[in-house]
């Protein structure tokens, strides 16, 4: 006898209702032998860590903020957990990029009574322009510190609606953090004028870098547009080696998230170097070289601008 489909969005608040009930038992469990004062702040759950720094930077001692996935963690293919379904159940706002990239979190997202805020409205996206994705809109925006300050306006706008006392405090925490933004962007611009005219060509993994690659005045090429398991083909790499031999690039990069195996063989075969691994889709541990956004921002625009300039 053929097995009953389940849909998916049964299947997810299937999920959901079994992790809640599991994770009231353990929380009863341990409630009478956990000294831990419960921290009654509202909290705001971040799709990845990017924009939980941002969040944190925004909300200061107010809010306590969550991210689903974890430092190092691949975001466009992830997997949520019960774990993840039961946070999202108990936050008091559910923040998440927009623009596609977190196309796992929509099903059971929608299923919730949580305020939600989307930190691209507003944002003019850029289109990919290769591969199956064509035409759809690249998520990367928060990788330019321009389009990061519209970021920064959505925190403040969905804070001050969850904590309508502290308002003031979010609009300045958050004036001063555009602040911030501005300078990176005009100190970027001056850094990559430092760049011979003719090397001005970013070569990446991923095509994550085009709202970056705009501000910077960089011509962008990638081996991919979007991560996901199909990364690195014959054809891509050739195409790749040839554009990297005829315009004479100097160096090209991956991500920290993806395997760099594919980049790799670009530099060995078109003479290029291979200047290393960039930040985007998650920020590094709290000792590690990129622990916040501003950070993430000023060491991907340093590591360009010295591989461009060899």
């Amino acid at each position: 006898m053929p097995k009953t489909r389940v849909p998916a969005t049964r299947k997810i608040a299937l999920a959901l209702a079994a992790a809640i009930t599991s994770a009231a038992l353990l929380a009863g469990c341990a409630s009478a032998v956990d000294p831990a004062e419960p921290d009654d702040r509202p909290l705001v759950l971040t799709t990845f860590t990017v924009i939980a720094d941002m969040v944190r930077s925004v909300g200061g001692e107010h809010v306590r903020v969550e991210s689903i996935t974890r430092v190092g963690a691949e975001i466009h293919g992830y997997e949520p957990t019960p774990s993840d379904l039961v946070g999202a159940a108990s936050a008091d706002l559910i923040v998440d990029n927009g623009l596609g990239l977190e196309r796992w979190f929509e099903g059971f997202v929608a299923g919730l009574e949580v305020p939600h805020a989307v930190l691209t409205e507003g944002i003019e996206p850029i289109n990919i322009r290769t591969g199956d994705y064509e035409g759809l809109p690249n998520p990367h925006a928060w990788m330019s510190p321009v389009a990061g300050q519209v970021y920064v306006d959505n925190i403040v706008a969905a804070l001050s609606t969850l904590v309508p006392d502290a308002a003031a405090e979010f609009a300045a925490n958050g004036a001063a953090y555009k602040t911030q933004l501005r300078l990176l962007a005009e100190g970027f611009a001056v850094r990559i004028e430092r760049v011979p005219a003719d090397r001005r060509v970013l070569v990446t993994c991923e095509g994550a870098f085009s709202y970056l690659a705009r501000d910077l005045g960089l011509e962008e090429a990638y081996l991919w547009p979007v991560n996901s398991d199909t990364q690195g083909t014959p054809q891509q790499i050739r195409d790749a080696i040839t554009l990297v031999r005829d315009r004479q690039v100097p160096a090209v990069f991956c991500e920290t998230t993806v395997n760099d195996s594919s980049q790799q063989q670009v530099a060995r075969e078109s003479g290029a170097a291979f200047a290393g691994n960039l930040f985007v889709d998650s920020l590094s541990e709290p000792d590690g070289p990129v622990p916040t956004y501003l950070d993430l921002l000023r060491y991907d625009v340093e590591l360009i601008a010295e591989g461009l300039a060899r």
